[in-house]
């Protein structure tokens, strides 16, 4: 068996995955709190040291752990996947139905069709109702949407004003008095490796619905948006780099099946 030629081929196949990730977060770089995503590629060896205590072999014997080190090619692979959610740069906008979270871990919560989503993206609208809705028209919740509270302006509301904890207030009628409208539901998962992208630049965390928002986030900065944490000349680099390796895997398996084959049968030809 020709192991060079699939482990070049499995090479490939994980390089084409990257390529995948690399293409999606190009095509993200300028989407409002967008979270780059990662790949880690590793062999077999590497998930044989990692698993070799839970084998799925009978009664977990030595000769069936040497079995399968043996006869398994150490072909490159995609072994785990993960999202990076370190803050991007705040750009200012001066919209005061823009809001942005400084710091990692926190996130806006909002109501859509499939249940409660998380989102990094604040760049927040109102409907004809007065309810603060995300640009693809999904409610913002506030802290006390479990009881029917909302976030909801009213057309008379010409002034309205964020503290860094998520209050909102707004002017009271013909005065430039302030006046507390409500408090935006401010969500800190305990696990980010839990969180799973959905599309639309929302996530899905379950157990949301039993979680209580942040009292005291200190992180929320009202007329500004949290940019793409996507490195754009980073990921120009990496699809080069990867894009070469496609070319070094696709050489290797053409010697291996054309050079080497040839050089196989010539041999054979001459001692016949």
């Amino acid at each position: 068996m020709q192991t060079g030629f699939y482990s070049s081929a499995a090479g490939m196949v994980a390089q084409f995955n990257r390529l995948d990730t690399i293409s999606n977060n190009l095509a993200n770089v300028n989407t409002t709190g967008f979270k780059q995503d990662n790949l880690v590629i590793g062999d077999f060896m590497r998930l044989y040291k990692e698993a070799r205590d839970e084998l799925p072999i009978e009664n977990q014997t030595k000769d069936g752990a040497q079995f399968i080190n043996r006869t398994m090619a150490r072909a490159p692979q995609v072994v785990d996947s993960f999202t990076d959610h370190s803050v991007g740069n705040m750009q200012k906008t001066g919209n005061s139905l823009d809001f942005a979270l400084s710091k990692e871990g926190l996130f806006f919560a909002v109501q859509t069709p499939e249940g409660v989503r998380l989102t990094r993206d604040g760049s927040f609208t109102m409907d004809d109702e007065g309810k603060l809705r995300t640009k693809q028209g999904y409610e913002v919740l506030s802290e006390d949407y479990k009881s029917g509270g909302s976030v909801t302006f009213s057309t008379k509301d010409s002034v309205i004003v964020a503290d860094k904890n998520g209050k909102l207030f707004t002017n009271l009628p013909n005065s430039a008095n302030l006046t507390e409208n409500s408090k935006l539901f401010i969500a800190h998962p305990d696990n980010l490796a839990l969180l799973k992208k959905e599309g639309n630049n929302l996530f899905k965390y379950d157990g949301i619905e039993e979680s209580e928002s942040v009292e005291e986030s200190g992180a929320l900065l009202q007329g500004f948006e949290e940019k793409s944490n996507v490195n754009a000349v980073r990921m120009m680099t990496q699809m080069i780099e990867t894009n070469r390796l496609v070319g070094m895997y696709q050489k290797a398996m053409t010697t291996q099946m054309d050079d080497m084959n040839n050089e196989a049968i010539q041999k054979i030809a001459k001692r016949t």
